[in-house]
């Protein structure tokens, strides 16, 4: 009679119920949030939450879906068999497999952040958007407003479950650039480092490395694009962006 109430009301088993406490856990402290802010993302009490990671009450299915839908991972490895998604939806493993349904928080559209590879203290900002592109089954990223618009790119977005980064990848003609940003915060916000090319005089291409950070359009009431300079009033915000990646640190750049 127990197990059938369990089955009734959606409770997880013992074990499965600490898997996915574990798991919440290494995402909290991946991402630099709070309990209290999962509870509100999520849309729980704080209470509920605090029992379960505690094991003092045991995961229920409407908590767990509710959960995975704020922190964009999935919980349950042994849980409940749910049908798998339709082939169209799912990305391939070439990109981290991941479904459709299970991304759609990553789909936004963001300030992308950089210094400027040519002016000492500027700060490169430009139009990034991030959508499912139905017909080869991926997020894409789209780059625009640009002032150097020769070089807009578009690109795969990668969510592999193993390392719980993003990669947003370029391969033209066999050259590569690549975005590597952790999972959004609670605010939305990505950070991380881009590897590319600087373009040189004449025809000469240097490998170089930077702090990126991507901002949600919606946070930055006023932006500015282009070269943004020491006097226009969101190189503050931006400089503090491109400066948290390192200090906290979203990305570890080494010296010789």
């Amino acid at each position: 009679m127990q197990t059938q109430d369990k089955l009734n009301d959606g409770q997880l088993s013992d074990e499965q119920s600490r898997e996915i406490a574990e798991t919440i856990r290494e995402e909290l402290a991946r991402r630099r949030i709070s309990r209290q802010a999962l509870a509100e993302q999520a849309k729980l009490s704080l209470s509920t939450l605090e029992k379960a990671l505690g094991g003092r009450r045991p995961f229920t299915l409407a908590t767990t879906v509710r959960l995975e839908q704020a922190l964009g991972v999935s919980l349950r490895k042994n849980a409940v068999v749910v049908a798998p998604p339709a082939a169209s939806d799912v990305a391939p493993d070439s990109l981290g497999s991941y479904a459709h349904r299970a991304v759609t928080w990553l789909e936004d559209v963001y300030i992308t952040l950089r210094p400027s590879f040519g002016a000492k203290d500027a700060i490169f900002a430009y139009r990034t958007e991030i959508v499912w592109e139905p017909k080869i089954s991926s997020l894409v990223f789209r780059e625009g407003e640009r002032t150097d618009a020769a070089y807009e790119h578009t690109g795969e977005v990668a969510v592999p479950h193993q390392s719980g980064f993003i990669y947003l990848v370029i391969i033209k003609h066999g050259q590569h650039r690549v975005i590597t940003v952790s999972r959004p915060t609670v605010s939305g916000e990505m950070y991380g480092i881009i590897s590319t090319l600087r373009a040189g005089p004449g025809s000469q291409l240097t490998p170089i490395a930077a702090p990126v950070a991507y901002v949600p359009l919606r946070n930055v009431p006023n932006p500015s694009l282009g070269r943004v300079g020491p006097d226009d009033s969101n190189h503050a915000l931006y400089r503090k962006h491109l400066r948290r990646t390192v200090e906290e640190p979203f990305a570890v750049f080494l010296s010789v």
